[in-house]
Protein backbone atom coordinates (compact mmCIF):
# COMPACT_ATOMS: atom_id res chain seq x y z
CA UNK A 1 0.00 0.00 0.00
CA UNK A 2 1.38 3.34 -0.98
CA UNK A 3 0.68 6.65 0.65
CA UNK A 4 -0.10 9.62 -1.45
CA UNK A 5 2.23 12.58 -1.09
CA UNK A 6 0.40 15.89 -0.42
CA UNK A 7 0.25 18.27 -3.32
CA UNK A 8 2.00 21.61 -3.30
CA UNK A 9 -1.36 23.34 -2.90
CA UNK A 10 -2.12 21.26 0.21
CA UNK A 11 1.30 21.97 1.70
CA UNK A 12 0.86 25.67 0.97
CA UNK A 13 -2.62 25.67 2.53
CA UNK A 14 -1.43 24.02 5.74
CA UNK A 15 1.62 26.30 5.91
CA UNK A 16 -0.66 29.36 5.59
CA UNK A 17 -3.01 27.97 8.26
CA UNK A 18 -0.09 27.40 10.61
CA UNK A 19 1.27 30.91 9.93
CA UNK A 20 -2.17 32.40 10.65
CA UNK A 21 -2.45 30.40 13.88
CA UNK A 22 0.99 31.55 15.02
CA UNK A 23 0.16 35.14 14.09
CA UNK A 24 -3.06 35.03 16.15
CA UNK A 25 -1.14 33.60 19.11
CA UNK A 26 1.43 36.40 18.82
CA UNK A 27 -1.30 39.07 18.66
CA UNK A 28 -3.04 37.65 21.75
CA UNK A 29 0.28 37.40 23.63
CA UNK A 30 0.97 41.07 22.81
CA UNK A 31 -2.49 42.07 24.10
CA UNK A 32 -1.92 40.14 27.32
CA UNK A 33 1.50 41.73 27.76
CA UNK A 34 0.07 45.22 27.19
CA UNK A 35 -2.74 44.60 29.71
CA UNK A 36 -0.24 43.30 32.25
CA UNK A 37 1.98 46.36 31.72
CA UNK A 38 -0.98 48.72 32.13
CA UNK A 39 -1.95 46.98 35.37
CA UNK A 40 1.65 47.10 36.60
CA UNK A 41 1.86 50.83 35.90
CA UNK A 42 -1.49 51.45 37.56
CA UNK A 43 -0.36 49.61 40.69
CA UNK A 44 2.96 51.45 40.63
CA UNK A 45 1.40 54.93 40.34
CA UNK A 46 -2.07 54.57 41.87
CA UNK A 47 -2.59 57.06 44.68
CA UNK A 48 0.88 58.53 44.26
CA UNK A 49 1.44 62.23 43.69
CA UNK A 50 2.22 63.01 40.04
CA UNK A 51 4.45 65.87 41.19
CA UNK A 52 6.68 64.27 43.83
CA UNK A 53 5.71 60.58 43.85
CA UNK A 54 4.72 60.38 47.52
CA UNK A 55 1.50 58.73 48.69
CA UNK A 56 -1.78 60.61 48.23
CA UNK A 57 -4.35 60.70 51.02
CA UNK A 58 -8.06 61.12 50.36
CA UNK A 59 -9.68 63.90 52.37
CA UNK A 60 -13.19 65.33 52.39
CA UNK A 61 -13.44 68.94 51.28
CA UNK A 62 -16.87 70.57 50.92
CA UNK A 63 -18.42 67.14 50.62
CA UNK A 64 -16.05 65.99 47.86
CA UNK A 65 -13.37 63.33 48.35
CA UNK A 66 -10.17 64.85 46.94
CA UNK A 67 -6.62 63.53 46.86
CA UNK A 68 -3.98 65.44 48.80
CA UNK A 69 -0.21 65.07 48.99
CA UNK A 70 1.00 66.13 52.39
CA UNK A 71 4.60 66.01 51.22
CA UNK A 72 4.51 68.70 48.51
CA UNK A 73 1.07 70.16 49.29
CA UNK A 74 -0.44 69.20 45.94
CA UNK A 75 -4.18 68.71 45.65
CA UNK A 76 -5.49 66.47 42.90
CA UNK A 77 -9.03 66.21 41.60
CA UNK A 78 -10.67 63.37 39.73
CA UNK A 79 -12.99 63.94 36.79
CA UNK A 80 -16.04 65.96 37.81
CA UNK A 81 -14.72 67.03 41.22
CA UNK A 82 -13.79 70.55 40.10
CA UNK A 83 -17.35 71.09 38.90
CA UNK A 84 -18.69 69.76 42.21
CA UNK A 85 -16.52 72.13 44.21
CA UNK A 86 -17.12 75.23 42.08
CA UNK A 87 -20.72 74.60 41.13
CA UNK A 88 -22.17 74.65 37.65
CA UNK A 89 -23.12 78.34 37.69
CA UNK A 90 -19.54 79.56 37.71
CA UNK A 91 -18.74 81.33 34.41
CA UNK A 92 -15.04 81.43 35.35
CA UNK A 93 -15.07 77.68 35.82
CA UNK A 94 -16.64 77.22 32.39
CA UNK A 95 -13.90 79.34 30.83
CA UNK A 96 -11.17 77.38 32.61
CA UNK A 97 -12.68 74.06 31.54
CA UNK A 98 -12.96 75.32 27.96
CA UNK A 99 -9.21 75.86 27.93
CA UNK A 100 -8.57 72.22 28.75
CA UNK A 101 -11.39 70.55 26.82
CA UNK A 102 -11.33 72.71 23.69
CA UNK A 103 -15.05 73.53 23.98
CA UNK A 104 -16.28 77.08 23.77
CA UNK A 105 -18.46 78.21 26.64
Amino acid sequence: MTTKKPSNEEEEYFAKEEANRLHQLAVEKKRQTERAEQERLKQLHFMHCPKCGFHLDTIAFKGVAIDRCFHCGGTWLDQGELEQLAGRESNVLSQILALFTGHKS
